[in-house]
C-alpha cells in the first residue's frame, strides 16, 4: 500500500467525523470529541488499537507546566516530518500563542484544509490559512505498519 493510498484512507476515515460535536476530553465518531479525542480516534481506526490512554486533562492542561505533552505525545506514537513535507492524511499540531506550549491538532485533508474540532463548532473541514500556517509546531505521519491498509 503507498503512502498516497495511506494518506487517502486517513482522511477519508477523518471526514467520516464531520458532524461530531465538540465535547472536551470525548474520541467518540458522532457523539463527541475534541481535537485530541479527534486524532485519537482516527489512530484507533488506523491503526487498530488504542494510542496510550490519556489521563483527564483540563483545557488549560499544559500551560502551568510549560510541558510540550501534545507534541511529546505526538512523537511517542506517529513520525515527525518537516513541515514542509505535509500531505493529506498528516497530523499537525499547533501553538496557538507564540510563548505558549502546543495544544491544538488537526488532520490534513487536502494542501489546502485540514479537519479539526474546535470548541463551540462541530469537527469540520477548514482553510489551512496563513493564519493556522504560522501556528504550526509539528508535522507528523502516521507508521507505515497500518493495520488494514
Amino acid at each position: 500500500m503507498t503512502e498516497m493510498t495511506t494518506g487517502a484512507r486517513i482522511v477519508e476515515i477523518a471526514r467520516g467525523w464531520i458532524g461530531t460535536p465538540y465535547h472536551h476530553q470525548a474520541s467518540r465518531k458522532g457523539v463527541g470529541a475534541d481535537c485530541l479525542g479527534l486524532v485519537r480516534g482516527i489512530y484507533r481506526d488506523v491503526m487498530g488499537r488504542d494510542a496510550d490512554v490519556t489521563a483527564n486533562y483540563t483545557r488549560d492542561w499544559a500551560e502551568a507546566s510549560g510541558v510540550e505533552t501534545m507534541l511529546a505525545g505526538a512523537s511517542s506514537h506517529l513520525d515527525q516530518i518537516d513541515v514542509r513535507d505535509m500531505r493529506p492524511g498528516d497530523v499537525i499540531v499547533f501553538r496557538l500563542r507564540h510563548g505558549c506550549v502546543a495544544k491544538h491538532a488537526a488532520i490534513v485533508a487536502t494542501p489546502e484544509t485540514m479537519i479539526h474540532a474546535m470548541e463551540g463548532c462541530t469537527v469540520s473541514e477548514v482553510a489551512l490559512s496563513p493564519w493556522w500556517r504560522r501556528r504550526i509546531a509539528g508535522a507528523f505521519r502516521f507508521p507505515q505498519s497500518i493495520n488494514g491498509a
